[in-house]
């Protein structure tokens, strides 16, 4: 492996870090997709700030960038709190007029530079190892290297320091405020961050693979945890492991880098949206299969309590002939109560056992109480098979 591949991985791993923890926050706040806003809406502020240096390696570029994200944030909050249009229509109303604005000032200001568009949205890491930072002319290492690393830096020190604040504001705003935390310094501190951290790697990444880590591994370690903590280290674990595998999947089919990483980043969220353990479409479709069962039970068993004397209507065949239900069906909720003893079936007639006959009555004091929620923590009881 070559030094160029090594600080390639490198730079992309630290992105994927550094995207990892502001998306994180971005994701459980809802605003996704204000990333793709900031991305795009950077643009004037880096032409202003080129402007004024004319340098493209002035720290200058990513304040002017910064507060250029942070503008964007600003006016999306104001035309939403008209409560004219929506969260969603806002940013599609203002990031492409600031980025239309950047075109603009390029074009009319700097028309001699060309504008690489497959450069802007996709980013091009082969080339990052390439820009040297010199110093006392010595080759210290890549530029993209020491810039999204000392961001990275900044971003670990204020996620340590700011950390229960940020947990707060971010889950209870009320509370926040009643604790005497300000939710509005923390939110614009985050956007912010996100601003910086986006004009740090959109020189080396791109506007796509910005977006890709800084939602993709938030979204992906929110379908498999509830816990904060665990689901900021799972989604660094995730933009890492898919910047470096993305890398040599790039390498292999000799195709775009960025584009690789963000095809492992959707694959990876694919299949983790397919087979999370609670949260995975498979899961949910089970757990709602498993409910519909369970409802289905909880009706038989009421129609049993209400016919104790009446054999014909708990008769075995009754489901199919009277309820309606189909074999397949009937089947199910009968073995499903058999399983669980709620029944015994004697000459296809069913009968209550004294657990079922409790379960009942309890079932039936939670519905005239309107306490339907709580049948769910009955099941749990009482049943030692789920549907």
């Amino acid at each position: 492996m070559s030094n160029a591949q090594i600080e390639i991985q490198l730079i992309a791993s630290l992105v994927a870090i550094a995207c990892a923890i502001p998306g994180t926050f971005l994701v459980l706040r809802k605003m996704a997709l204000i990333t793709d806003a900031i991305s795009h809406s950077i643009l004037p502020g880096i032409v202003i700030g080129f402007f004024i240096t004319h340098d493209l390696s002035s720290p200058l570029l990513i304040i002017m960038a910064a507060a250029s994200g942070v503008l964007t944030v600003v006016l999306v909050e104001f035309i939403q709190k008209t409560g004219l249009v929506k969260e969603d229509t806002a940013i599609g109303l203002v990031f492409p007029a600031l980025f239309s604005i950047g075109i603009i000032l390029i074009a009319k200001n700097a028309n001699d530079v060309h504008l690489d568009i497959d450069a802007v949205l996709l980013g091009e890491l082969a080339f990052a190892p390439f820009d040297r930072l010199i110093l006392g002319g010595m080759d210290i290492g890549p530029k993209s290297l020491w810039i999204i690393g000392t961001i990275l830096l900044i971003t670990l020190g204020l996620l340590v320091t700011f950390f229960k604040e940020l947990k707060v504001s971010t889950f209870d705003a009320g509370l926040a405020s009643a604790l005497g935390l300000s939710p509005v310094v923390m939110h614009y501190g985050l956007m912010t961050v996100s601003s910086i951290t986006t004009v740090g790697a959109f020189d080396a990444v791109g506007a796509i693979l910005v977006i890709a880590l800084m939602i993709a591994p938030a979204a992906t370690a929110y379908l498999l945890t509830n816990d904060l903590k665990k689901m900021l280290l799972l989604a660094i674990l995730f933009g890492v492991g898919s910047a470096i595998s993305g890398y040599w999947v790039a390498h292999g089919l000799d195709a775009s880098i960025s584009g690789s990483m963000t095809t492992v980043l959707g694959l990876l969220f694919l299949l983790v949206y397919l087979f999370a353990p609670n949260k995975g479409l498979f899961s949910v479709l089970y757990r709602q299969k498993r409910q519909r069962i369970e409802v289905s039970l909880l009706t038989f068993l009421l129609h049993l309590g209400n016919h104790s004397d009446d054999e014909t209507e708990r008769h075995v065949k009754h489901l199919n002939e009277h309820i309606n239900w189909q074999k397949v069906k009937a089947r199910s909720v009968l073995d499903l109560a058999l399983k669980n003893n709620m029944i015994i079936i004697d000459n296809d007639i069913v009968f209550l056992t004294q657990k079922g006959k409790i379960f009942t009555s309890e079932a039936i004091d939670y519905i005239i109480t309107n306490k339907n929620s709580e049948i769910e923590n009955m099941k749990d009881r009482f049943f030692l098979f789920r549907g």
